[in-house]
């Protein structure tokens, strides 16, 4: 029986949610696919358990999941297999749009969704090894790069098989189920790479294949975390699976990402709370009108404003998600930011930096302001372009002020005032981490405090790894 083994390898940092780790699911379904092609498939999900080599020397091939922040340590694990003779093939957003600085390091890229392209590159790897019909496959070809045309997405979701989680190792360990419902967004946020991924075309799953996924982890006493990129993008769509998620008593606690905008569907919100949400993810962004309009936001503060007023109302839960560093921004924004965040009473909050990942248009637009090539520090909670209106340094220094204000121990007494025992324990420890953020980062922020804003950029850290 050949054998595939599919790592997913962790980021260098951390942040108030790594002890929450949430695999990525699109390494489970093409595992699921491998098993039932009759390939001894296994998944290693580095976030919760370590990668011993010696497991999988016996593999044949090995599939790399990469995002950015994960690209230095992907390449790192990939060199190393790929001396163990093993065939590396890495697919993920990172490598989608970069396949060529891939290819230093695997043997094979599978740009963009994967499901298709990796069982038409299965056939050829059975039969006669040509790989020249296999869409979104990239490969080194003699001196240069082939890189086959791209297929258009595949809309039929309901081929795709519901993930088996029993092939990762330590699968006790996994404390959220991670559930994809759909694919694609509507919307093209200046900042995400999302739609360079999956589209802008809202593709999902029918309500009778959610329910058969959702139906096995009815007693598996662990949180669902829907793992659209916009849960309700079409909220009629979205409606017709809760009221079927009640309708069946699948009533389990669940999260999900969506925008502020769901607040105009007063009845989506009902059945969001009855049929078990927790918590919502909301990309806010920002208190700032100039940088929502930069962005491309389509919402307004008057929006978020009122959307956690309602959702509150609701007994949801809200994990709020600002982003610091656009062209807009200054310090009075960020302030303005911190003080209404506080004012929310949000359960949680993350105050992100704005990074220019590849596959964004904001990448494009300001990649001649990049100050550093080192993907490791592309987590967004590192600043590696030149703002307008901050120094490195202060803008480094906007995002831990902000968490050292909406986690202070006077907003931690205030949570627990409420009783909001979930709000007051994610406090206490981001509060630790941010402290210890600070403490591993001392050299990156002394650097950064000497570095004029128009400092000439480093040379690129990832040809300091060694090739395969």
């Amino acid at each position: 029986m050949n054998k595939i083994v599919f790592i997913e390898p962790k980021p260098a940092g951390e942040h108030i949610f790594t002890q929450f780790a949430l695999p990525r699911i699109g390494i489970f379904i093409l595992a699921t696919m491998m098993k039932n092609r009759g390939w001894d498939a296994r998944i290693l999900v580095e976030d919760i358990t370590s990668i011993d080599y010696k497991e999988f020397s016996d593999a044949d091939i090995v599939g790399i999941s990469t995002i950015t922040p994960t690209a230095i340590n992907s390449y790192v694990v990939a060199s190393r297999v790929r001396r163990m003779g093993i065939t590396v093939i890495m697919g993920g957003p990172h490598v989608t749009f970069l396949p060529e600085e891939a290819l230093d390091y695997a043997d094979f890229v599978i740009r963009g969704e994967g499901e298709v392209p990796l069982m038409r590159f299965i056939d050829a790897w059975e039969t006669d090894r040509d790989y020249s019909r296999v869409p979104n496959l990239s490969f080194r070809n003699g001196g240069g790069y082939t890189h086959n045309p791209m297929m258009t997405f595949e809309n039929n979701l309901d081929q795709l098989p519901a993930s088996d989680f029993s092939l990762m190792k330590d699968v006790s360990r996994l404390k959220v189920i991670p559930v994809q419902t759909s694919r694609g967004c509507p919307y093209d946020c200046s900042f995400c790479s999302v739609t360079g991924m999956f589209g802008k075309q809202y593709r999902f799953r029918s309500t009778g294949h959610i329910l058969d996924e959702l139906r096995r982890y009815r007693n598996a006493g662990k949180m669902i975390f829907f793992y659209d990129d916009h849960f309700a993008a079409n909220k009629k769509r979205a409606k017709e699976l809760l009221r079927a998620m009640i309708d069946e008593g699948l009533t389990f606690k669940w999260s999900t990402q969506v925008r502020a905008d769901i607040v105009n569907d007063p009845e989506l919100l009902d059945l969001m709370r009855r049929s078990g949400c927790h918590t919502l993810f909301i990309g806010f962004e920002s208190f700032n009108p100039e940088s929502l309009k930069e962005m491309k936001k389509k919402q307004t503060v008057e929006d978020i404003t009122r959307a956690v007023s309602i959702i509150h109302a609701h007994n949801i839960h809200i994990h709020g998600m600002f982003v610091h560093g656009f062209d807009s921004d200054t310090w009075d924004s960020v302030k303005l930011t911190v003080k209404y965040a506080k004012k929310m009473k949000l359960t949680s909050a993350q105050f992100l930096m704005l990074t220019p990942f590849p596959g964004s248009e904001f990448y494009n637009h300001i990649s001649k302001r990049i100050v550093y090539d080192d993907w490791s520090m592309y987590d967004a909670h590192h600043v590696v372009y030149r703002p307008r209106h901050f120094s490195l340094h202060s803008l480094q220094r906007a995002q831990t002020y902000s968490h050292e204000k909406f986690y202070s121990t006077l907003e931690i007494i205030k949570k627990m005032a409420r009783k909001n025992w979930i709000a007051t324990g994610i406090a206490v420890y981001a509060r630790i981490i941010n402290r210890r953020w600070k403490k591993n980062n001392k050299e990156y922020l002394r650097e950064i405090s000497r570095m004029k804003r128009h400092s000439r950029k480093p040379g690129n850290e990832i040809l300091a790894i060694e090739k395969g």
